[in-house]
């Protein structure tokens, strides 16, 4: 859609963006799924390999941290996880907590963080969504990515 007065809209267009790809280790069948899936649409939409930078971290806990020292160097974040639920509180604290850091990270920065943290029952919903049936959210955030650092250079 192109802009109509009053209405904004980021592009698609990943030309000439800085992007950083922070990505768990821990669950790696499916997080590593996830990595190509945005790595394969950051390159579609035009983002040069010099420009992309993926920045592992042990698990999903882990990566509002590294998150907020990229929103310093990057025009916008892609965080890239699966939490999947067992049978202790476990799951809640870890999905919670990476949820809530990437937020405040977005919001204390002004950088877009695009959330691809899979929170799932199970290993197969993971598969699903890590390029399975229910597509790739890997690639869907780094496309949320995308728009949100193009709409916020037209907003700032």
């Amino acid at each position: 859609m192109t802009d109509h007065p009053g209405i904004l809209e980021g592009a698609r267009d990943a030309a000439g963006l800085r992007i950083a790809v922070v990505a768990a280790r821990f669950n790696g069948l499916v997080v590593d799924q996830l990595v190509a899936g945005a790595l394969a649409a950051l390159a579609s939409a035009g983002a040069r390999a010099e420009n992309i930078s993926l920045l592992r971290v042990p698990g999903a806990f882990e990566i509002p941290a590294a998150a907020r020292a990229a929103a310093e160097r990057y025009d916008a974040v892609v965080a890239l996880g699966a939490v999947i639920r067992g049978e202790t509180p476990h799951f809640d604290y870890v999905a919670g907590e990476c949820a809530r850091g990437l937020m405040r990270v977005m919001l204390d920065t002004g950088v877009p963080v695009a959330f691809g943290v899979l929170t799932c029952d199970t290993v197969e919903q993971a598969l699903a969504r890590a390029g399975g049936a229910a597509g790739n959210k890997g690639a869907d955030a780094a496309l949320a990515a995308i728009e949100m650092a193009n709409l916020l250079r037209k907003t700032g």
